[in-house]
C-alpha cells in the first residue's frame, strides 16, 4: 500500500509512531470537536489566528486544516490531501506538507484565514514528512527518496537534496546547523535506525553523526542540548519500547535512557515552562535533565483509555504561547477535538477539527 508509512508513525497515543501491527488492526477494523468554551491563546489584542492540521483518514485525501480566531471557528479547508503530516508559518504564509500525495502547499494568510487556492508543489513521489525553515530555505525529510530536500522560498523550487542512509522524520535548527532524525534504515522496519545527523547548510552536507539508540523519533533543541524520543519495536511487532536520548551540542555527550516495554510514553518531545516534557499515558510529564527518567507524578492531561477505538485518546500534543494543545481522537472519523490547558492547569474543550488532529501552528498579525 502506497501511503502506509504514515500509519506505521503512530503508536502509543502519539503523533510519533505506530506499530505494524496497529496499522493491520486499522485497515481491519476503521477507516483510516465539541462546542467551544473558551480560549486563552491570546493574552494581548494582537490578532492570532490558530491553525489546526487534521491527517485525515489514509487513503481517503480527506485532511483538512481548521481555522481559529480566538474562539470562533472562522474557516475549515477540507479535502486537502491524502495525510495532512505537517504545517509550518513563515512569515504570512502557511506550508503545509501532504505526505500520501508527496506535495508541499503554500498558502498566504490574512485575518481572515487563509487565501485561497495557494500553490503546489510537488516533491515527486518522495514522501515528505516534517520540514524546518532557514536562511531563505524549507528543508523538508523525505522516506521515498531517502533525503532532505531544499525548497527556495523565493523561486519555489527544490534546489537540492542531502542523501541520508535511512529514512529521516523530524528536522530542527539551532539558528547555524540543522538536525535531523533517522529512525528507520528501510521502510517499515521495526525502528531500527538510530542516528541523528547534524548537517552544514552552507555546505549542505552531514558533518555529524550521533548514535542515539533505535528509533529516535522527535527531537527538540533546549539549554544547549539536543532532546530526542525514541520508540522501536520487536521483530514480530507485539512489543513496542521507548528511550529517551539528550546530546549537549557544547561538548557533543550523549546520555541514553531505557523506559522499556509497554505503552509507558508516546512521541511527542517538547519544552514547557523551561523544561523538556514527553507525552506519556494520554498526557505529558517532564524529563530529568540528569537521568532522563519521566515524572509520572507531574503529569499534565489524562486522555487515554484502554478501550482505543470507542473512547478519548491522545494523539498529537503541542505547546503555543506556554500553553499545552492536545489532539484527541475518538474513533479516527471526524469529527475529532483539540483540548488546552493554560498557564494554571485548568483544562477545556476548545475546538472541532477533523480525523487525527495531528500538528498545530499560530499566526500573529504583523502589526
Amino acid at each position: 500500500m502506497k501511503y502506509i508509512n504514515k500509519l506505521i508513525s503512530k503508536l502509543c497515543l502519539a503523533k510519533s509512531s505506530l506499530t505494524l501491527f496497529s496499522v493491520i488492526f486499522s485497515l481491519l477494523f476503521i477507516s483510516l470537536g465539541c462546542e467551544n468554551e473558551k480560549s486563552d491563546l491570546s493574552n494581548d489584542d494582537r490578532v492570532k489566528i490558530l491553525f489546526v492540521a487534521s491527517e485525515g483518514n489514509y487513503g481517503q485525501g480527506n485532511g483538512s486544516i481548521s481555522v481559529f480566531n480566538n474562539d470562533q471557528k472562522i474557516q475549515e479547508i477540507l479535502d486537502i490531501g491524502d495525510v495532512v503530516q505537517s504545517i509550518l508559518i513563515h512569515e504570512n504564509h502557511l506550508f503545509v506538507i501532504v505526505n500520501g500525495n508527496s506535495e508541499i502547499k503554500r498558502y498566504s494568510i490574512s485575518e481572515s484565514g487563509l487565501k485561497l487556492p495557494g500553490i503546489t508543489i510537488s516533491t515527486q513521489n518522495s514522501s515528505p514528512r516534517e520540514m524546518v525553515i532557514l536562511n531563505k530555505n524549507l528543508y523538508f525529510t523525505n522516506w521515498n527518496s531517502k533525503d532532505i530536500k531544499i525548497l527556495n522560498l523565493t523561486t519555489y523550487a527544490i534546489t537540492d537534496q542531502i542523501s541520508v542512509d535511512g529514512l529521516p522524520e523530524d528536522i530542527t535548527t539551532d539558528g547555524i546547523f540543522l538536525y535531523a532524525s533517522v529512525p528507520h534504515l528501510a521502510m517499515y522496519d521495526q525502528g531500527n535506525g538510530s542516528s541523528v545527523i547534524k548537517i552544514d547548510p552552507q555546505t549542505n552536507e552531514i558533518i555529524e553523526t550521533y548514535e542515539t539508540g533505535k528509533g529516535p523519533q522527535q527531537i527538540v533543541i533546549h539549554n544547549n542540548s539536543l532532546w530526542i524520543s525514541r520508540t522501536y519495536y520487536s521483530e514480530d511487532w507485539y512489543q513496542t519500547y521507548f528511550g529517551m536520548t539528550q546530546i549537549d551540542l557544547l561538548t557533543n555527550e550523549i546520555t541514553k535512557k531505557e523506559y522499556g516495554e509497554g505503552i509507558f510514553c508516546g512521541g511527542n518531545v517538547m519544552v514547557y515552562d523551561n523544561q523538556v516534557y514527553r507525552t506519556s499515558l494520554g498526557g505529558i510529564a517532564p524529563i530529568d535533565q540528569n537521568d532522563l527518567s519521566i515524572n509520572i507524578a507531574l503529569r499534565i492531561g489524562d486522555y487515554s483509555s484502554k478501550d482505543s477505538y470507542n473512547n478519548s485518546n491522545l494523539y498529537s500534543c503541542d505547546i503555543i504561547n506556554n500553553q499545552i494543545l492536545f489532539g484527541i481522537t475518538n474513533d479516527y472519523q471526524s469529527p475529532d477535538s483539540v483540548y488546552i490547558h493554560n498557564e494554571k492547569n485548568e483544562s477545556f474543550k476548545l475546538y472541532v477539527v477533523g480525523a487525527a488532529p495531528g500538528d498545530y501552528a499560530i499566526w500573529e498579525h504583523p502589526n
